[in-house]
């Protein structure tokens, strides 16, 4: 990989080109140009070409590239070639949609355990997984060798978790609560605010006749 500054939105983009080589595949396709791919993912060839091109060689000019290897190139490179087991904390509606979603599984990302403080939930499953005690989760997390935690609580309790997690050998935390969290070095956080998601789109949709040039809020 080259030593330059990867942007997050080329990132972003392996994920989206990654889904979509999965499906080329499963259709049976072989090879594939940055056409086909920039076609199927909403970009430009140039853009496919760029984002690829700062972690190698991936094609022959030409023929384009060999599905199954490029994909298999992008998983490595988005770290799910090997799964993630990971523990979900918060069991209400949210915490339970994300617990039903196969998504996250077909992707390499596998939900082991729940934790909620509610004594009437703990002892329950959710969607076949346990629904355990927070007082718990720093054993589970060392015992289970789990990596990463997903955190859909209220806002008011999320830094709470978040203080319990920073104690165990938790690498990242994927948060749904409404709030930011402070997270030690170490360990990665990426914050879902789905409220703070729709405000942008209302912008987006207020202000379309102001707006040019498609996604220009990102």
């Amino acid at each position: 990989m080259k030593t330059q500054k990867i942007p997050e939105a080329t990132i972003t983009r392996l994920s989206v080109y990654s889904r979509f080589l999965a499906e080329v595949e499963a259709s049976g396709i072989i090879s594939i140009s940055s056409g086909e791919i920039a076609e199927g993912t909403g970009g430009t060839p140039a853009q496919v070409r760029k984002d690829l091109a700062y972690f190698g060689d991936f094609g022959t000019r030409g023929v384009g590239y060999n599905v199954d290897s490029l994909n298999i190139a992008i998983k490595k490179i988005l770290g799910v070639d090997n799964p993630w087991r990971m523990i979900l904390i918060g069991a209400g509606n949210l915490g339970s949609a994300l617990a039903h979603y196969s998504g996250f599984r077909n992707r390499g990302f596998d939900i082991v355990a729940v934790f909620d403080n509610d004594i009437r939930k703990v002892g329950m499953t959710l969607s076949g997984l346990p629904i355990l005690p927070i007082g718990e989760m720093p054993a589970y997390i060392l015992e289970n060798d789990i990596q990463i935690a997903i955190i859909t609580v209220p806002g008011q309790a999320a830094q709470d978790v978040a203080d319990e997690l920073a104690e165990t050998a938790i690498s990242g935390v994927l948060n749904f609560s409404p709030t930011s969290l402070s997270m030690p070095k170490g360990i990665s956080v990426r914050n879902i605010d789905l409220t703070v998601n729709l405000e942008v789109l209302s912008f987006v949709i207020t202000n379309h006749d102001f707006l040019t040039g498609g996604d220009v809020v990102e």
